[in-house]
């Protein structure tokens, strides 16, 4: 038997390294699920265990693994001559450890969706559902091919979404600080100067005097109340009930409500199409995009859907009648049910849902920049004006 290092996950999630003896890599962690543990990697003695995030592999790092597996294929290389030469190309150590234990896997005779499924934490399961579809069909290099253009795609529209909300959050960060620098170190200075005179001072001088010394006397206790209501507020949305009346009234906001939906639909259709292109049966396909959606309505009338395609409706008419996907995603997918191209109108539907994304990204940018803008100078004006009244009554007095 032989000796192998593992990491695994325990039932509390705390992360456990250690040795064992087995007769393989598969043995091992079949021994490590039995004692309850979740393994994350196994390798034999000798080789360098490097513990891997929670997360899983960095975005960039699954993309690049998985254009160069899908060149190799492609090319004529089998899997394991595949996972070894991208080892080979390698220098980061997670991605090298996930590939050693991919290729010793595939060595030991498993398939190489059942190896990428004892590493759930690595591998999402819209990726294993996919390998799986292609090692199924014959067409793993395709498939791969299509996949890490699909990864490469999300990467860039997460990048833009970033992008498009970066400058707005960072002008309100920026005006936060400002105004809370200028009412507890600023203001006090220069209008205490006028408290010392024992003239009556305007109300909105007084009003600001007020404020600083509020912020000056409580400002790390009204800094832990927020901290404290925004935990209640993520605790409280994590229950079914409270996050339903919370998504109805973010997607009947006139700017964020149509960008939440035309998000959540393009990632929907979008991921539709490459599991239907490669072969995947549409009832697994609507069950792997089902946790890929981040609005709790989405998902439940996703279920829905599901539930009325296996009674054998159309799946145009089952998205039709939840009311709540866009009628152009219902149009497309009916014609691609009725012209048996279903795949590529769904992605002709997740480009056009994409479109619409940025398009709202900008008309949201485009309102912000200014209203952050006009609010900043807003509250300096009201600064200024506290600090200048108190100077243009003593200026009349002297006259």
């Amino acid at each position: 038997m032989a000796h192998f290092r593992y990491q695994a996950l325990d039932a509390g999630g705390r992360r456990v390294r250690g040795w064992l003896q087995a007769e393989s890599a598969r043995q091992a962690r079949t021994r490590l699920r039995e004692q309850g543990l979740m393994p994350t990697g196994v390798v034999p003695a000798g080789y360098r265990l490097t513990p891997l995030r929670r997360g899983g592999l960095p975005a960039a790092s699954l993309v690049l693994l998985t254009q160069q597996l899908a060149t190799l294929l492609n090319a004529g290389l089998p899997l394991e001559r595949a996972l070894t030469a991208v080892i080979e190309q390698t220098t980061r150590s997670a991605p090298r450890q996930v590939l050693e234990g991919l290729r010793l896997d595939i060595l030991q005779g498993q398939s190489f969706a059942s190896a990428l499924a004892a590493r759930p934490g690595v591998f999402s399961p819209l990726y294993r559902a996919l390998i799986d579809a292609g090692e199924h069909s014959g067409r793993l290099g395709a498939v791969l091919a299509r996949l890490a253009d699909y990864l490469e795609r999300r990467a860039r529209a997460r990048q833009k979404v970033i992008q498009a909300l970066a400058y707005p959050v960072a002008v309100m960060l920026v005006a936060i600080l400002v105004v809370t620098g200028m009412m507890a170190w600023v203001v006090p200075q220069v209008v205490g100067v006028f408290a010392q005179s024992h003239q009556a001072l305007p109300w909105l001088t007084r009003a600001l005097m007020a404020v600083s010394a509020g912020l000056r006397a409580w400002g790390v206790w009204l800094a832990l109340s927020l901290a404290l209501i925004l935990l209640a507020l993520r605790r409280a949305l994590a229950r079914p009930v409270v996050r339903r009346v919370a998504e109805a009234w973010l997607l009947r906001l006139p700017v964020v409500g149509s960008l939440v939906l035309a998000l959540n639909t393009a990632r929907m259709a979008s991921t539709l199409a490459i599991l239907v292109a490669s072969g995947v049966p549409l009832l697994s396909a609507l069950a792997t995009v089902r946790p890929l959606l981040g609005c709790l309505m989405l998902r439940e009338a996703l279920s829905a859907v599901a539930d009325a395609v296996r009674e054998g409706q159309p799946l145009a008419r089952a998205l039709g009648e939840r009311g709540c996907f866009p009628p152009v995603l219902v149009h497309l997918v009916g014609s691609g049910e009725a012209s048996g191209t279903l795949a590529m109108m769904l992605e002709r539907a997740a480009e056009q849902q994409q479109q619409e994304v940025e398009r709202r990204l900008g008309t949201f940018s485009a309102l912000m920049e200014p209203l952050l803008i006009l609010f900043m100078g807003g509250v300096v004006l009201l600064i200024v004006l506290a600090i200048m009244l108190p100077i243009i009554d003593m200026n009349q007095m002297v006259r």
